[in-house]
Protein backbone atom coordinates (compact mmCIF):
# COMPACT_ATOMS: atom_id res chain seq x y z
CA UNK A 1 0.00 0.00 0.00
CA UNK A 2 1.29 3.81 -0.68
CA UNK A 3 -0.35 7.15 0.90
CA UNK A 4 -1.15 9.61 -1.46
CA UNK A 5 1.51 11.63 -2.17
CA UNK A 6 -0.01 15.49 -1.65
CA UNK A 7 -3.50 16.38 -1.37
CA UNK A 8 -4.53 20.01 -0.56
CA UNK A 9 -6.86 20.14 2.32
CA UNK A 10 -7.97 24.17 1.43
CA UNK A 11 -10.05 24.54 -1.90
CA UNK A 12 -11.21 27.45 -3.78
CA UNK A 13 -14.59 26.16 -4.64
CA UNK A 14 -17.05 23.11 -4.18
CA UNK A 15 -16.12 21.37 -7.68
CA UNK A 16 -12.49 21.30 -6.55
CA UNK A 17 -14.34 20.16 -3.20
CA UNK A 18 -16.19 17.12 -4.62
CA UNK A 19 -13.18 16.23 -6.67
CA UNK A 20 -11.15 15.60 -3.54
CA UNK A 21 -13.69 13.84 -1.66
CA UNK A 22 -14.20 11.83 -4.63
CA UNK A 23 -10.32 10.79 -4.71
CA UNK A 24 -9.85 10.35 -1.20
CA UNK A 25 -12.95 7.78 -1.11
CA UNK A 26 -11.65 6.42 -4.80
CA UNK A 27 -8.26 5.60 -3.47
CA UNK A 28 -9.59 4.12 -0.61
CA UNK A 29 -12.08 1.94 -2.90
CA UNK A 30 -8.94 0.92 -4.88
CA UNK A 31 -6.99 -0.44 -1.62
CA UNK A 32 -4.29 2.54 -2.76
CA UNK A 33 -5.08 4.54 0.68
CA UNK A 34 -5.82 2.98 4.79
CA UNK A 35 -9.07 3.23 6.09
CA UNK A 36 -7.86 5.80 9.21
CA UNK A 37 -5.71 8.00 6.34
CA UNK A 38 -9.50 8.27 4.17
CA UNK A 39 -10.87 9.18 7.17
CA UNK A 40 -8.36 12.16 8.24
CA UNK A 41 -8.20 12.88 5.04
CA UNK A 42 -12.29 13.48 4.99
CA UNK A 43 -12.22 15.10 8.14
CA UNK A 44 -9.74 17.81 7.04
CA UNK A 45 -10.93 18.59 3.79
CA UNK A 46 -14.38 18.78 5.30
CA UNK A 47 -12.92 21.04 7.74
CA UNK A 48 -11.02 23.18 5.81
CA UNK A 49 -14.03 23.76 3.71
CA UNK A 50 -16.97 23.89 5.71
CA UNK A 51 -18.60 26.66 4.26
CA UNK A 52 -18.23 25.24 0.28
CA UNK A 53 -19.67 21.83 1.15
CA UNK A 54 -22.67 22.65 3.49
CA UNK A 55 -25.71 25.06 3.19
CA UNK A 56 -28.36 24.80 5.62
CA UNK A 57 -27.09 21.65 7.40
CA UNK A 58 -26.97 19.59 4.21
CA UNK A 59 -24.61 18.62 1.37
CA UNK A 60 -24.48 21.92 -1.30
CA UNK A 61 -26.39 20.60 -4.41
CA UNK A 62 -22.59 20.73 -6.46
CA UNK A 63 -21.14 17.78 -4.48
CA UNK A 64 -25.15 16.07 -4.21
CA UNK A 65 -24.29 16.21 -8.13
CA UNK A 66 -20.54 15.69 -8.05
CA UNK A 67 -20.04 12.85 -5.62
CA UNK A 68 -22.69 11.07 -5.52
CA UNK A 69 -24.91 9.41 -2.75
CA UNK A 70 -22.86 6.93 -1.52
CA UNK A 71 -19.75 9.01 -1.39
CA UNK A 72 -21.51 11.63 0.86
CA UNK A 73 -22.89 9.15 3.15
CA UNK A 74 -19.32 7.78 3.69
CA UNK A 75 -18.22 11.57 4.57
CA UNK A 76 -21.47 12.36 6.57
CA UNK A 77 -20.73 9.32 8.65
CA UNK A 78 -17.30 10.62 8.90
CA UNK A 79 -17.68 13.93 9.54
CA UNK A 80 -20.30 13.06 12.74
CA UNK A 81 -18.51 10.85 14.23
CA UNK A 82 -14.97 13.18 14.48
CA UNK A 83 -15.91 13.66 18.01
CA UNK A 84 -16.46 17.28 17.68
CA UNK A 85 -19.13 20.33 17.51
Amino acid sequence: MFAIAIIKTFYKNQTEVAEAINFVIDSYWADKIKEMEMIDLIREIIKNNHSLAFKNGDFTTILKQRCGKRRLEISLNIWKDRGED
